[in-house]
């Protein structure tokens, strides 16, 4: 009798196990903005593969794919209203929601920083208030944005600054600000479509992160990078708030702390592809053009100015102009 006894009590605690394990392991399903191909979709689908390995049987992100499965900039609401539980995206597709993105746009800090300085707590909280998300992180930070045009560039006498009257221009919601301060003539887009767009002449120029521009194949075209670059990528990982809330505490922390690693990892490996891409660059033909020393304050000047007073007046339409000092201090002190 002892035997069968225990017997049966193996089995069930057996069967007990393999249950709750079964019920254990919470499932997010992920989307990113951009193509696989590009270097900060790697990094984001490596940050997957490393919370996949180190939450087996307690969490793991399923990746439906990028702009393909949802569009690029419909994914942050879909991630808000719970079609997907997660989103790697810039912030800056949802910055009239959250306007406090605005500073990563502006920061001169990287992630590591800002989360020891509680700038990383501020953004999370804005997140949850405005926008039903979870701000896990800020992933690839510290890249900066340049302009490539296709013509030679011409700079404006009276300020030295690029002069981009009559230049049609890809635009996207980082932009949009500074480059109407330049006077350009914009064209909203995807960066999926900015390929065909400069091959037919719809545009003639592009913004994009100083690394990148050889993965998009955008370098058949832009000849030209204008010097010095300016802001800081925004990319973040964000999840839907009730989503989040509703996972074991264990499944959070994991996800926390390798967002957390990610944020230092991520950052050092992209200012160390800098060099990198800069040579593949030069080696294609590509020129790069600065601006003279006054110019060149006079652009980051317009540049920095821009983002900040759109900054200021989204959150004085929400009631919280009076954050915006504290941001300032936090990003970009």
């Amino acid at each position: 009798m002892k035997k069968i006894t225990g017997l049966i009590l193996g089995t069930v605690m057996s069967l007990t196990a393999v249950a709750k394990s079964a019920v254990a392991e919470e499932v997010l399903n992920a989307v990113h903005a951009f193509p696989p191909f590009l270097v900060y979709t790697k990094t984001f689908l490596a940050y997957v593969d490393e919370v996949n390995k180190r939450g087996e049987g307690v969490v793991r992100i399923n990746v439906r794919g990028g702009p393909e499965a949802i569009k690029m900039f419909e994914q942050p609401k879909a991630v808000r209203d719970g079609v997907v539980d997660m989103v790697h995206t810039p912030g800056s597709f949802y910055g009239a929601e959250v306007p406090e993105i605005d500073a990563m746009v502006a920061s001169t800090n990287t992630a590591e920083v800002t989360r020891k300085n509680g700038g990383t707590a501020m953004m999370d909280a804005a997140h949850q208030k405005r926008f039903n998300v979870k701000y896990l992180g800020w992933i690839d930070s510290g890249v900066g944005f340049n302009l490539f045009t296709v013509n030679p560039p011409k700079f404006r006498e009276s300020d030295g600054v690029l002069d981009l009257a009559g230049v049609k221009i890809r635009d996207n919601p980082i932009y949009t600000a500074f480059l109407k301060s330049l006077e350009a003539t914009t064209s909203p887009m995807p960066s999926t479509e900015a390929y065909g767009a400069l091959e037919k002449g719809v545009i003639d120029a592009v913004p994009w992160t100083a690394i990148g521009i050889t993965d998009l194949k955008w370098d058949k075209f832009v000849k030209y990078m204008i010097m010095p670059s300016f802001y800081s990528t925004d990319l973040g990982i964000i999840v839907n708030l009730d989503r989040w809330n509703s996972l074991s505490s264990e499944a959070r922390k994991i996800l926390e702390e390798v967002t957390i690693e990610w944020e230092i990892k991520s950052s050092a490996d992209r200012q160390a592809d800098i060099q990198k891409y800069f040579d593949a660059y030069k080696s294609g033909g590509m020129e790069f053009v600065s601006h003279s020393e006054k110019g060149a304050q006079n652009y980051l000047k317009l540049a920095y100015d821009s983002v900040w007073a759109r900054a200021s007046e989204r959150m004085e339409a929400k009631g919280s102009g009076a954050d915006i000092a504290k941001l300032r201090q936090l990003y970009a002190p």
